[in-house]
């Protein structure tokens, strides 16, 4: 670390550097590199870790102009990494997409490396092509059609005239990005690194106040760096076009394609130059970042002018994210005890909600409230002063995509509670109603009273109720009774795959169920039982196209179409009933609204009860022998 100076001059020099990103600034020093960031929720979060100092490194790769290639190369690499790190801190906040879970899975590669590789090889080539290629073409275009051909200065003139090119295009493209919002704010954190280092260089204390006073341009910025390369291409280019006219390495004017030819073996003789540029202009930057005289002043001149459009004026919380990088910085390389850290980020409930809300516009508050219980394992009274982790956030964004099409939440969550049970869904089965709940509460109720038990002889003692859900679906009924009255359950369903969910439900609950696939009393041939319950389907097919879209779409229709009016599986019920029923025994049914009328005239040679649900409304029906 760089040690502290009084002076108001910029004589309290540091190796300290730094590099823009989204939202944030990267600093790097000897023996260590952090990234701060401005996390979505306002806070600033640092990922930091520690590096190779230059000493450590193999004593080639720090020779003079070879350091300069290879810390190029570097930097391209590492700054890529950096900024997709800072892409995903602050605006990526997404589930891995299932082409990147496969990649991942089948390669065992992580698709991030993959990409970034990619990125640096793509970025190298529209390098090349839109700062060597076009240049290269566009000066043999002039030079070829001009005075200048074949003149014995054509060398000199071409390579002036693609360094001019060289220049414009680099100063056309910083104004064309300069356009984009998101630019802009990187190069008003561009501002806030210059200002920082240029703030303890000139001996101050690194505070925001102080800060805002510096200039933002430093002697040591890339956009200089890259001037210095167009400068030094100018001269080593002249070099490479006179050796290939003066060895006879281009092809003669009179042959055929030769334009194109030569601004070929031009091209590629200058990619092979390329290390060579990059080099020496790296070793003239540090070379003049060490003086302020006047000399050194004129020649940093044009490239601290072109910082005045690679930076922007920075805010003070900008400035703040700059300073925390480098503090951080200058805490590692002092201290090597001090540990690596990730990225912490956190959204706060108004913002994941919000966000939440942009994925799948049909979700309503409470649909996002359960989403983010369920990622975050908090009560939802807890929900709007907390914050999310990236991780809670990245499963709920998720089920909210899950949503987007109008899924119900228990079918993106895979799971719904009922009853004290937490079951497995999926779309083979109906989702577990409360009122649903009221069925299973009073079957229960009635096998806990059932004569049998109330006897306090020995032989009723060792009798276990049996009991018959049919219409099972994923099992909720059966499962609740079994859990809390202790019967003998059989279940039963014309659906092999709900069948499959409410045998995976017993499993996971460790309950001991009897699960049977059969259509309504054929599952269970002869048996009689002590109570049958049952909650079959019952919405008449004429009203299911006018269902809500997370019912008529998403549920199984054969569990909801109960025939032309509905009472088609009641009818069924109370045919197989008398001959399925133990004496005292009854059957427990779920029923629609509006139906108990039609269901008494089903049963009238029985005794029908019908009761209420916590809404008024006549939901349950109990049918006993007369």
């Amino acid at each position: 670390m760089s040690k502290q100076c009084k002076q108001s001059k910029p004589t309290c020099r540091t190796s300290i550097g730094g590099q823009a990103v989204l939202e944030g600034v990267m600093m790097k020093g000897e023996r260590s590199m952090a990234t701060a960031v401005r996390a979505p929720g306002g806070e600033i979060t640092i990922e930091s870790k520690r590096i190779k100092s230059p000493k450590e490194r193999n004593v080639f790769f720090r020779l003079p102009f070879v350091r300069g290639v290879v810390n190029l190369f570097t930097q391209l690499v590492q700054g890529t990494g950096i900024i997709m790190r800072s892409a995903e801190v602050y605006g990526e906040f997404s589930e891995p997409s299932k082409a990147e879970k496969d990649v991942a899975k089948k390669l065992k590669v992580d698709p991030m490396k993959i990409l970034m590789t990619f990125s640096v090889l793509l970025g190298v080539v529209l390098a090349v092509a839109l700062f060597v290629f076009l240049p290269n073409l566009l000066s043999s275009l002039i030079c070829d059609h001009t005075a200048i051909h074949g003149s014995r200065l054509e060398s000199l003139w071409y390579s002036l005239i693609e360094g001019g090119f060289m220049l414009t295009i680099f100063v056309c493209y910083i104004l064309a990005v300069t356009l984009m919002k998101d630019v802009r704010r990187v190069f008003m954190y561009h501002g806030a690194e210059h200002k920082t280092i240029n703030c303890f260089e000139h001996g101050l204390e690194l505070t925001v106040e102080n800060a805002k006073t510096m200039k933002r341009e430093h002697s040591r910025c890339g956009t200089t760096f890259l001037f210095f390369v167009i400068s030094v291409s100018i001269i080593v280019f002249v070099l490479v076009n006179f050796m290939l006219s003066e060895c006879g390495l281009l092809v003669a004017d009179g042959v055929s394609g030769a334009k194109i030819l030569n601004a070929l073996i031009k091209l590629g003789f200058k990619l092979l130059f390329l290390p060579v540029v990059a080099g020496f202009s790296y070793e003239l930057l540090k070379l003049l970042a060490k003086s302020d005289c006047l000399f050194v002043r004129i020649l940093r001149a044009p490239g601290m002018a072109l910082q005045l459009l690679t930076t922007k004026e920075p805010t003070d919380d900008m400035l703040e994210v700059a300073i925390a990088a480098f503090k951080r910085v200058q805490a590692m390389d002092a201290d090597p005890t001090m540990p690596e850290t990730k990225f912490e980020v956190s959204l706060p409930y108004d913002m994941a909600s919000e966000r939440l809300k942009e994925v799948a516009p049909t979700l309503d508050e409470s649909d996002v409230d359960w989403i983010l219980v369920e990622a975050s394992r908090l009560k939802r009274s807890e929900l709007k002063s907390a914050r999310f982790s990236k991780e809670q956030f990245e499963y709920a964004l998720g089920v909210a995509a899950k949503m987007k099409g109008g899924m119900p939440l228990q079918y993106a969550l895979e799971y719904t509670e009922f009853y004290g049970l937490r079951l497995n869904l999926n779309r083979c089965v109906l989702i577990p109603r409360p009122e649903t709940e009221e069925v299973a509460k009073t079957a229960i109720e009635i096998v806990k009273s059932l004569p049998v038990l109330q006897n306090c002889d020995e032989q009723a003692a060792k009798y276990v109720p049996h009991v018959l859900d049919m219409c099972t679906g994923s099992g909720a009924i059966a499962l609740a009774v079994k859990r809390f009255a202790g019967a003998s359950v059989v279940a039963s369903d014309i659906s092999a795959q709900a069948v499959d969910v409410a045998k995976a439900n017993a499993l996971t609950l460790g309950l001991d169920v009897d699960f049977r696939v059969g259509d309504m009393w054929q599952a269970v041939g002869q048996e009689r039982f002590d109570v049958v319950v049952s909650n079959p389907p019952y919405i008449p097919s004429g009203d299911i196209s006018a269902l809500d879209k997370k019912v008529k779409d998403f549920e199984p229709l054969s569990a909801l179409d109960g025939g032309a009016d509905g009472l088609k599986f009641y009818r069924i019920l109370h045919d197989g009933l008398a001959s399925h029923l133990n004496d005292g025994g009854c059957l427990v049914a779920e029923i629609g609204i509006g139906q108990a009328e039609s269901i008494r005239d089903i049963f009238a040679d029985f005794d029908v009860e019908i009761f209420k649900d916590v809404e008024g409304v006549e939901r349950i029906a109990v049918v006993r022998s007369k």
